[in-house]
């Protein structure tokens, strides 16, 4: 009967230290993973399949934005557009909203912002890079490997921008 207690014991105190929000240990889960948006574009195929000189020029862009579902839930979006080609000449252009749902719980205020908009892309990423490769590869071209992001700075960069716009504002007033 003693085995049987302590069970009862340990769960009845992990419930109350839940309940009381002391001693939980901060979780980050993922509850869905899904693309939102994808688009790709060859407006000059065939042309563009043709065997070329010199490489085109790729230019990518990347993108974080979260929406909070409730309390505990977050649905964060990464958005990577790439385009690719020679001066005026588009060869493709490919467009991915991929998002992920993600819980948070127990965690300190001031890490809820770095978990959703560093950690979540980070986890999100691998997924991403491997729909833009395998759609551009689909497209009639090499698979575009994205280099991995740095979120960190990224998210540091868009925290320096938006404190530069407050300041600014705040000496428009």
């Amino acid at each position: 009967m003693a085995k049987n207690d302590k069970p009862e014991a340990k769960s009845q105190d992990a419930e109350n230290g839940a309940a009381a929000g002391n001693g939980a240990a901060p979780s980050l889960n993922v509850l869905a993973q899904y693309i939102k948006d994808l688009s790709f574009e060859n407006p000059l195929a065939p042309n563009s399949l043709r065997p070329r000189e010199k490489a085109p020029e790729i230019n990518i862009n990347i993108n974080v934005n979260a929406n909070p579902l409730s309390e505990t839930d977050f649905e964060v979006e990464l958005t990577m557009e790439a385009n690719a080609g020679d001066g005026d000449d588009a060869m493709f252009k490919v467009e991915l909203i991929y998002c992920g749902v993600f819980r948070l719980e127990n965690l300190p205020e001031e890490a809820t912002a770095p978990a959703i908009l560093i950690e979540c892309p980070r986890i999100l990423f691998p997924f991403a890079r491997q729909i833009i490769a395998d759609a551009t590869r689909n497209g009639g071209f090499p698979p575009l490997l994205i280099d991995p992001i740095d979120f960190a700075a990224l998210y540091q960069q868009r925290a320096a921008e938006e404190q530069v716009k407050a300041q600014v504002n705040t000496d428009l007033s």
